[in-house]
């Protein structure tokens, strides 16, 4: 991901979808090492092309429920995009 270039449609897109994918995980989780590591994941999955936000968010919410230390306090219906 060194040298992406982000245009800024796409950086708004990502903060959405960050936003989106924070707000759904329990509030005690919404840390700022949390929001980081989803953030991460959304930067690399955009850097390698993805657009879609749907895509994005999933990728996002997977991040956090892979995580072993965080998927338990996603409910089941939380945890589907």
């Amino acid at each position: 991901m060194t040298g992406a270039v982000f245009q800024p449609e796409l950086i708004e897109l990502m903060r959405s979808v960050l936003e989106e994918a924070t707000a759904m995980l329990p509030e005690a989780k919404r840390t700022s090492t949390i929001k980081a590591d989803i953030a991460s994941e959304i930067l690399a999955c955009a850097a390698k092309g993805e657009r879609d936000p749907i895509v994005l968010r999933s990728v996002a919410l997977s991040a956090a429920v892979d995580c072993t230390r965080y998927s338990h306090d996603i409910s089941e219906d939380r945890r589907a995009v």
